[in-house]
């Protein structure tokens, strides 16, 4: 009788854990007990729920991708120097060396937009000279500037308790803010899915998107002003906030990252880079993947949205533009994923509907908030 040979079964996480693992998982604690002990009688319930809850996910993040302890390290060591070279003072940010040209905001900010350009030039010249060196540079650029970015926004929230009481809030609140999330949260995707599937190729069309982002970042800083911190307008003093926007910008970010991935699977498909590119099957599963995430993260976010809209307007739903467009986007991807996953569709046709639908999300981030009105109206440009 020919012998099967079963393959080896994973062990469970715990017991794959190093001692380093738990040093790690030890630090992260101490610092969410520190805050709670520090903190903890400004927050209310919910807030110190949070708190637990975003330590244990950072905890099982860095034990299941090493390099984000790195990153965590880095945000944690600006952040805290961030707040002493302050000393409860703003108007330190013109005259300390520190904050005026690293740690304040808007530095900080400025930082990661540099970052990221020589992150776009790096992978490209990757790509076309075919370098390992440039490659690797890249993906340094790109660590570097997700976490100045991160700093920056951790640097904002402080200085708008600094102004007040009254004025402070999670920078998360206004198209400036969320910019700057959206270029985060969509360089860390990217990179998770670099080291899952290690491959760089298709980092130079991923940072299109996120150059496009700063652009519009900048162009709104030095045109209209929008890196003031102002205070929040009433329909956004609540904590469904906090978990609605984020929620809502993972899944723009992977949506972004599966039309940029649609690019180089289209140029293969077509028969040209393909010496340079992936193979079409590495892009195609990945397209679908980073649409998936985003789908699970959108539809989480249209949910709460709609718990935060019964709070907030009496109703779950009222077809207010922003609404109906975002029910569009999900309907859009609902059905991509249904053609794939269902009809079992496959090439060139799902990677030109994820560019399409990158076009659709634009809008219904961006479009309504510049030529409709509604509920919504507050985030006009």
């Amino acid at each position: 009788m020919e012998l099967i040979h079963a393959l080896p079964v994973p062990q469970p996480l715990l017991k794959r854990l190093d001692w380093l693992d738990w040093l790690y998982a030890a630090m992260v604690a101490a610092g969410a007990g520190f805050a709670l002990l520090r903190y903890g009688a400004y927050m209310e319930g919910y807030e110190r729920a949070v708190l637990v809850a975003a330590a244990a996910a950072v905890t099982g993040l860095g034990w299941h991708w090493k390099a984000m302890r790195i990153l965590l390290a880095a945000i944690a060591a600006g952040a805290l120097s961030t707040i002493a070279l302050y000393h409860g003072d703003l108007a330190r940010a013109d005259h300390v060396f520190g904050l005026k040209y690293f740690l304040s905001s808007q530095t900080a900010i400025m930082w990661m937009s540099v970052l990221f350009a020589l992150s776009t030039l790096a992978y490209w010249s990757a790509l076309l000279g075919r370098s390992g060196s440039a490659g690797a540079l890249a993906t340094s650029f790109t660590w570097s500037a997700v976490a100045m970015g991160l700093v920056g926004l951790l640097a904002r929230w402080y200085e708008s308790y600094l102004i007040s009481r009254d004025v402070g809030h999670i920078p998360i609140s206004n198209l400036y803010e969320v910019f700057v999330l959206f270029c985060i949260i969509t360089a860390l995707l990217y990179l998770y899915y670099e080291a899952r599937y290690r491959t760089r190729q298709i980092g130079a069309f991923v940072m299109l998107v996120i150059m496009a982002a700063v652009g519009f970042l900048l162009w709104y800083t030095f045109d209209r002003g929008a890196h003031e911190i102002q205070p929040l307008v009433p329909a956004l003093q609540s904590w469904w906030m906090k978990i609605h926007v984020p929620a809502n910008f993972v899944g723009y970010g992977a949506f972004s990252i599966a039309a940029m991935i649609a690019v180089p699977y289209l140029l293969v498909a077509n028969g040209r880079f393909t010496h340079a590119l992936p193979s079409a099957e590495l892009m195609d599963d990945l397209m679908y993947k980073a649409i998936a995430i985003g789908f699970a993260f959108f539809t989480i976010a249209t949910i709460l949205g709609a718990m935060w809209a019964a709070e907030a307007w009496g109703g779950y739903w009222s077809w207010d533009p922003k609404e109906t467009w975002a029910l569009i986007v999900w309907l859009n991807y609902a059905a991509w994923l249904h053609m794939r996953l269902i009809k079992g569709l496959r090439g060139p046709l799902l990677a030109w509907w994820a560019v399409v639908g990158l076009f659709v999300t634009l809008f219904a981030f961006l479009g309504v908030n510049m030529f409709l009105s509604g509920l919504h109206s507050y985030g006009q440009l």
